[in-house]
Protein backbone atom coordinates (compact mmCIF):
# COMPACT_ATOMS: atom_id res chain seq x y z
CA UNK A 1 0.00 0.00 0.00
CA UNK A 2 1.31 3.80 -1.05
CA UNK A 3 0.23 7.19 0.12
CA UNK A 4 1.60 8.38 -2.78
CA UNK A 5 0.31 9.27 -5.91
CA UNK A 6 3.18 8.63 -8.09
CA UNK A 7 6.46 6.88 -7.98
CA UNK A 8 8.31 8.31 -3.79
CA UNK A 9 11.68 8.02 -5.84
CA UNK A 10 10.98 9.48 -9.07
CA UNK A 11 13.06 12.38 -9.59
CA UNK A 12 11.64 15.40 -9.11
CA UNK A 13 10.90 17.06 -13.15
CA UNK A 14 13.50 19.91 -13.33
CA UNK A 15 16.05 17.35 -12.13
CA UNK A 16 15.18 14.53 -14.47
CA UNK A 17 18.06 14.22 -17.37
CA UNK A 18 17.07 15.90 -20.81
CA UNK A 19 19.11 13.27 -23.33
CA UNK A 20 17.88 10.32 -21.30
CA UNK A 21 14.41 11.66 -21.42
CA UNK A 22 15.09 12.04 -25.46
CA UNK A 23 15.97 8.51 -25.79
CA UNK A 24 12.91 7.48 -23.66
CA UNK A 25 10.92 8.89 -26.58
CA UNK A 26 12.60 6.44 -29.23
CA UNK A 27 10.69 2.87 -30.05
CA UNK A 28 13.73 0.16 -29.38
CA UNK A 29 13.20 -3.23 -29.90
CA UNK A 30 14.03 -5.11 -27.04
CA UNK A 31 17.11 -7.84 -27.34
CA UNK A 32 18.97 -10.66 -25.55
CA UNK A 33 22.82 -10.45 -26.23
CA UNK A 34 24.29 -13.69 -25.46
CA UNK A 35 27.93 -15.15 -25.14
CA UNK A 36 30.17 -17.69 -23.79
CA UNK A 37 29.49 -21.89 -22.50
CA UNK A 38 28.87 -23.53 -19.94
CA UNK A 39 29.42 -21.78 -16.60
CA UNK A 40 31.01 -18.63 -18.78
CA UNK A 41 27.80 -17.65 -20.32
CA UNK A 42 26.74 -14.26 -20.07
CA UNK A 43 23.82 -12.49 -21.36
CA UNK A 44 22.12 -8.82 -21.27
CA UNK A 45 18.72 -7.34 -22.38
CA UNK A 46 19.89 -5.11 -25.15
CA UNK A 47 17.55 -2.23 -26.63
CA UNK A 48 20.19 0.23 -27.64
CA UNK A 49 21.05 -1.62 -30.90
CA UNK A 50 21.38 -1.37 -34.82
CA UNK A 51 22.33 -3.36 -37.70
CA UNK A 52 24.43 -1.60 -40.79
CA UNK A 53 23.83 -3.04 -43.69
CA UNK A 54 27.15 -3.75 -45.74
CA UNK A 55 29.98 -5.98 -46.78
CA UNK A 56 30.15 -7.17 -43.86
CA UNK A 57 26.75 -6.00 -42.54
CA UNK A 58 27.34 -5.51 -38.32
CA UNK A 59 25.02 -5.16 -35.62
CA UNK A 60 26.14 -2.29 -33.29
CA UNK A 61 25.24 -1.97 -29.72
CA UNK A 62 25.87 -0.54 -25.94
CA UNK A 63 26.36 -2.79 -23.20
CA UNK A 64 26.57 -1.99 -19.72
CA UNK A 65 30.05 -2.25 -18.91
CA UNK A 66 29.77 -3.34 -15.65
CA UNK A 67 27.75 -6.40 -16.59
CA UNK A 68 28.90 -9.71 -16.57
CA UNK A 69 28.00 -9.36 -21.36
CA UNK A 70 30.48 -6.67 -21.07
CA UNK A 71 33.43 -8.61 -19.29
CA UNK A 72 32.79 -11.84 -20.87
CA UNK A 73 32.59 -10.49 -24.75
CA UNK A 74 36.88 -9.02 -23.89
CA UNK A 75 37.37 -12.58 -23.76
CA UNK A 76 35.23 -14.28 -26.11
CA UNK A 77 34.80 -12.00 -29.03
CA UNK A 78 31.17 -13.32 -30.36
CA UNK A 79 28.26 -12.60 -29.45
CA UNK A 80 24.40 -13.99 -30.59
CA UNK A 81 21.32 -11.74 -30.38
CA UNK A 82 18.27 -12.81 -29.76
CA UNK A 83 15.02 -10.86 -30.88
CA UNK A 84 12.15 -10.94 -28.57
CA UNK A 85 8.63 -11.71 -29.16
CA UNK A 86 6.00 -10.65 -26.46
CA UNK A 87 5.72 -13.97 -24.58
CA UNK A 88 9.41 -13.12 -23.68
CA UNK A 89 8.94 -10.60 -21.58
CA UNK A 90 10.15 -12.31 -18.46
CA UNK A 91 13.07 -13.59 -20.11
CA UNK A 92 14.27 -9.83 -20.91
CA UNK A 93 13.37 -8.41 -17.20
CA UNK A 94 15.39 -11.44 -15.75
CA UNK A 95 18.25 -10.56 -18.64
CA UNK A 96 17.98 -6.28 -17.22
CA UNK A 97 18.12 -7.46 -14.10
CA UNK A 98 14.80 -6.35 -13.01
CA UNK A 99 13.46 -10.24 -11.95
CA UNK A 100 14.97 -12.85 -9.94
CA UNK A 101 16.02 -16.15 -11.59
CA UNK A 102 16.97 -18.59 -8.65
CA UNK A 103 19.74 -20.56 -10.22
CA UNK A 104 21.03 -17.95 -12.29
CA UNK A 105 19.75 -15.76 -15.71
CA UNK A 106 19.82 -18.95 -17.53
CA UNK A 107 17.40 -21.09 -15.66
CA UNK A 108 15.14 -19.21 -17.59
CA UNK A 109 14.04 -20.00 -21.33
CA UNK A 110 15.62 -22.64 -23.18
CA UNK A 111 19.04 -22.02 -24.43
CA UNK A 112 21.11 -23.52 -27.22
CA UNK A 113 24.63 -23.52 -27.28
CA UNK A 114 26.22 -21.91 -30.82
CA UNK A 115 29.08 -21.26 -31.99
CA UNK A 116 28.91 -17.60 -30.85
CA UNK A 117 26.89 -18.33 -27.69
CA UNK A 118 23.48 -19.04 -26.59
CA UNK A 119 20.43 -18.56 -28.58
CA UNK A 120 16.84 -18.60 -27.13
CA UNK A 121 14.95 -21.10 -28.40
CA UNK A 122 11.50 -19.80 -29.92
CA UNK A 123 13.28 -16.40 -30.41
CA UNK A 124 11.69 -15.01 -33.88
CA UNK A 125 15.41 -14.43 -34.82
CA UNK A 126 18.89 -14.51 -33.67
CA UNK A 127 22.25 -13.51 -35.03
CA UNK A 128 25.68 -14.78 -34.66
CA UNK A 129 28.23 -12.04 -34.45
CA UNK A 130 32.22 -11.69 -34.25
CA UNK A 131 33.41 -8.27 -32.84
CA UNK A 132 35.84 -6.18 -34.85
CA UNK A 133 39.24 -6.18 -34.56
CA UNK A 134 40.69 -4.00 -31.29
CA UNK A 135 39.49 -3.44 -27.55
CA UNK A 136 35.95 -2.55 -26.75
CA UNK A 137 35.39 1.35 -26.93
CA UNK A 138 33.55 3.25 -24.67
CA UNK A 139 30.58 5.77 -25.85
CA UNK A 140 29.28 7.14 -22.51
CA UNK A 141 28.38 5.05 -19.64
CA UNK A 142 29.10 1.80 -22.08
CA UNK A 143 30.97 -0.13 -24.20
CA UNK A 144 30.32 0.90 -27.84
CA UNK A 145 30.08 -3.19 -29.29
CA UNK A 146 30.62 -3.47 -33.12
CA UNK A 147 30.44 -6.74 -34.30
CA UNK A 148 30.49 -8.39 -38.12
CA UNK A 149 27.46 -10.69 -38.45
CA UNK A 150 28.59 -14.32 -39.95
CA UNK A 151 25.20 -15.98 -39.71
CA UNK A 152 21.47 -15.32 -39.40
CA UNK A 153 18.37 -17.21 -38.60
CA UNK A 154 14.93 -16.05 -39.19
CA UNK A 155 11.79 -17.99 -38.12
CA UNK A 156 8.27 -17.86 -39.77
CA UNK A 157 5.98 -15.30 -38.42
CA UNK A 158 2.54 -16.14 -37.40
CA UNK A 159 -0.59 -13.74 -38.19
CA UNK A 160 -1.13 -11.69 -35.07
CA UNK A 161 2.31 -12.51 -33.75
CA UNK A 162 3.66 -9.42 -31.35
CA UNK A 163 7.24 -8.05 -31.44
CA UNK A 164 8.59 -6.91 -27.75
CA UNK A 165 9.39 -3.23 -28.04
CA UNK A 166 10.62 -0.57 -25.42
CA UNK A 167 9.34 3.05 -25.21
CA UNK A 168 9.19 5.52 -22.06
CA UNK A 169 10.13 2.96 -19.53
CA UNK A 170 7.85 0.23 -20.66
CA UNK A 171 7.02 -2.52 -22.81
CA UNK A 172 4.77 -2.48 -25.48
CA UNK A 173 3.58 -5.50 -28.06
CA UNK A 174 3.45 -4.13 -31.79
CA UNK A 175 2.31 -6.27 -34.44
CA UNK A 176 4.73 -8.19 -36.69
Amino acid sequence: MSIHSEHPFLTPEPDRDPVRRFRGRLNAPVTIWTTGTGRGRAGLTVSSAFIAEGEPAEVVGLVNVDSALGEELEETRTLVVSVLGAEHRTTADVFAGRTPSPGGTFRTGNWTDTDWGPVLEGAPAWMGARLVEGPLLRSGWAYLVRAAIEHVELRALTEGEQALGYLRGHYHFPVW
